[in-house]
């Protein structure tokens, strides 16, 4: 059976950060067939999945519910207390967006889903983008989360711990950017700091390009009594591109 979707509302925020409750969004749609008869008073599964910088984007959250139209073809749940497949809802980036929200349903109350619309989240919820900014900025504006200072004296391979903050080369050394580097998401940054002499250079491992070049490389040259500034961004799975070198 195909169906199409209409959807009524979708921003509605319930959230309680100071009590720790869940975070979740309001959702509201009616359900309709292909011949724009109402689905009534019926059992359906309905499946959310969240992607991330466009329509066929990551999937960076997905949940399902077991839901039941009413006499209007109404259904309405919240979106992140479903049961979770994939990701969390607490732990999306807002900041990182923009997002779109796939809706499926299987009308039979099943696991047989079908796509029945993608919307794009054009505006976040007041209360979610304030989260991300205590988180960015830390609780009562103490910025508790600034970037972090890493010293960087010997070759090695990124790390989680490298990601949106700075690393401060003092002695020559070689940082390798693996392939299928996971903990870092489109968008991160890394600061890079080469300082008085030293040269940082940033090699990428196979099947990874830097600024469109693939197995790439880039050198942060400093000189005596100076610092060379520089900094990376995760473009894609396997891709970023770096300035200031």
């Amino acid at each position: 059976m195909k169906l199409t979707l209409t959807i009524l509302l979708f921003v509605t925020v319930a959230l309680n950060v100071f009590a720790q409750a869940p975070e979740k969004m309001s959702y509201q749609a009616i359900i309709r067939k292909q011949n724009n008869a109402l689905v009534t008073n019926t059992n359906i599964s309905l499946k959310v999945i969240v992607h991330q910088s466009a329509v066929t984007g990551t999937n960076v959250y997905e949940e399902t519910h077991n839901v039941k139209t009413n006499a209007n073809g109404l259904v309405s749940l919240e979106i992140g207390t479903g049961v979770i497949a994939n990701g969390t809802f607490s732990g999306l980036a807002w900041e990182k967006g923009p997002y779109f929200i796939e809706t499926q349903v299987d009308v039979t109350g099943g696991t047989n889903y079908g796509i029945i619309g993608v919307t794009q989240l054009l505006s976040v919820p007041y209360a979610l983008h304030a989260k991300t900014a205590e988180r960015l900025v830390g609780a009562n504006g103490t910025n508790a989360n600034k970037a972090a200072i890493i010293s960087f004296t010997s070759s090695r391979n990124i790390a989680s711990t490298d990601i949106n903050n700075t690393i401060e080369c003092t002695t020559s050394a070689t940082l390798t950017l693996t392939s299928g580097f996971g903990a870092m998401v489109v968008g991160d940054t890394i600061n890079f700091e080469a300082h008085n002499g030293a040269v940082l250079t940033i090699q990428a491992a196979t099947g990874v390009t830097i600024n469109y070049n693939p197995n790439g490389s880039a050198q942060f040259n400093s000189v005596a009594g100076n610092v060379r500034f520089g900094m990376l961004r995760k473009t894609g799975l396997n891709s970023y591109i770096i300035s200031g070198q």
